[in-house]
């Protein structure tokens, strides 16, 4: 019996659920902008309280680990690492597009690619594209959305896009006659836990002292002239 903690914080949404073995038990989230550091843990505390859990009894430890938010990646990835460490469990890390695209599965979507977009910046986007058991059928990049780059995705019959990122790209992906939207897809600790409890069973674990959230790119501090 395997008891782990799902965490996703790499967009806007704070998310937290418990799962046994790959079951979902108990999920707490929230949308409301990057509160995070306000939120996770109080979260943490909540999900094991409704399912009466003592927190050293969590199998492992899993983490949505981007591409995405700079400040919500860093805050999601040290706490996980700090409970696996310090309760000694694994750590699993997932990657946040392949979540999204699994909840998109889990609504029933029907196509032959799936394509999660994660907002940028501008017209901007982290995405990458998925066939419908997970399997990456395009590399994982920071994509700007324009007429020429929605090209490569004109060679499949159906795609289906998805996530804040396509919100924002809709116009311009609509021009695609392949193109289908489904609403209302982000990346969530409920759609963690059967591709966390597979990690688990496969052993696959992070080392707790190198892991680092994938940004994708890098994170630009800005300072001000003079």
């Amino acid at each position: 019996m395997a008891f782990i903690l799902n965490i996703e914080t790499s967009t806007t949404v704070c998310s937290v659920s418990i799962s046994q073995n790959g079951e979902l038990l108990s999920c707490k989230e929230i949308n409301n902008g990057y509160t995070h550091a306000e939120n996770l843990h109080v979260f943490i505390k909540e999900v094991l309280h409704e399912v009466s859990l003592d927190i050293s009894k969590l199998n492992a430890v899993a983490i949505s680990k981007g591409p995405g938010s700079y400040t919500g990646l860093r805050i999601g990835v040290s706490a996980a690492k700090g409970l696996a460490y310090g309760l000694n469990i694994p750590l699993i890390a997932l990657d946040t597009l392949q979540v999204m695209t699994n909840s998109a599965l889990v609504k029933e979507a029907k196509g032959e690619a799936y394509c999660p977009m994660i907002d940028a910046r501008r017209m901007e986007v982290y995405t990458a594209v998925y066939d419908n058991t997970l399997k990456q059928l395009k590399k994982t990049e920071a994509l700007i959305v324009d007429e020429n780059s929605i090209k490569h995705f004109s060679s499949f019959n159906k795609i289906c896009f998805f996530g804040d990122g396509m919100q924002k790209c809709q116009e311009v992906l609509g021009q695609l006659k392949n193109a289908e939207f489904i609403d209302n897809i982000f990346p969530s600790a409920k759609n963690m836990c059967d591709l966390s409890y597979k990690k688990y069973k496969e052993e696959k674990f992070e080392d707790v002292a190198y892991l680092e959230p994938f940004y994708l790119k890098d994170f630009l501090i800005i300072s001000k002239k003079g």
